[in-house]
């Protein structure tokens, strides 16, 4: 279980299978003491407790709902995080007695999601409840200072801003009415007239070359 592909293989193998599911572990949320009141750099702090000693592994459940190792602890406190190594710049793991502990330095919107606590022991994957971590929604408030006055010159302004003459508008939609049922009907017809007037010249052509000299 030191390497990732490995752990989350046998995770995946417990959320598949039932009745690998222990009651003796339990996360514990140390630092902040209200989970609401998490922030953007503020370090998160959080324990596993429980009653064996055999090493454990946390894993984080981002907001897709992929599955990320983040540390193996093993029995001598000894961590191991991923691609076998021995620091993370985004976390911390600890061990005392049967209490393992995960802190994430400096908490980002990467780091939301639910953290989960895992072990092995007789063969079979115990799993803690999962202890979820999210930033709280921001909301944006209108400043409550007025802002600056603007004063404009209306007198060139009016005419523009009239409302449009509803007779006018009348008049330009007939006049595209005509446009588009009169004058391109009638333009139609012309090239018909034409095409006629060429198929009747090349016929009388025909028709003359045809006799005998």
């Amino acid at each position: 279980m030191d390497t990732a592909p490995a752990l989350l293989l046998l995770l995946t193998l417990g959320f598949c299978c039932p009745g690998i599911y222990g009651q003796s572990l339990q996360i514990k949320l140390r630092y902040p003491k209200d989970i609401t009141q998490l922030r953007v750099g503020q370090k998160l702090e959080l324990e596993c407790h429980t009653d064996k000693s055999h090493g454990a592994s946390w894993i984080h459940q981002d907001r897709s709902g992929t599955l990320h190792f983040i540390v193996f602890i093993n029995a001598l406190s000894r961590a191991t995080f991923g691609e076998n190594r021995r620091t993370s710049p985004r976390f911390e793991a600890s061990k005392g007695s049967t209490i393992y502990r995960l802190a994430v330095k400096s908490f980002t919107p990467q780091d939301e999601g639910s953290y989960f606590c895992v072990m092995n022991f007789n063969q079979m994957l115990h799993f803690s409840s999962g202890l979820r971590a999210f930033l709280p929604a921001t909301t944006i408030v209108a400043p409550s200072t007025p802002g600056p006055t603007i004063q404009c010159d209306t007198t060139e302004m009016d005419s523009d801003l009239k409302t449009p003459d509803p007779d006018s508008r009348v008049h330009k939609d007939l006049d595209s009415f005509c446009l588009v049922f009169l004058w391109l009907p009638l333009a139609g017809l012309c090239l018909l007239l034409l095409q006629l007037l060429a198929t009747t010249i090349v016929l009388r052509q025909l028709k003359v070359a045809s006799r005998p000299l």
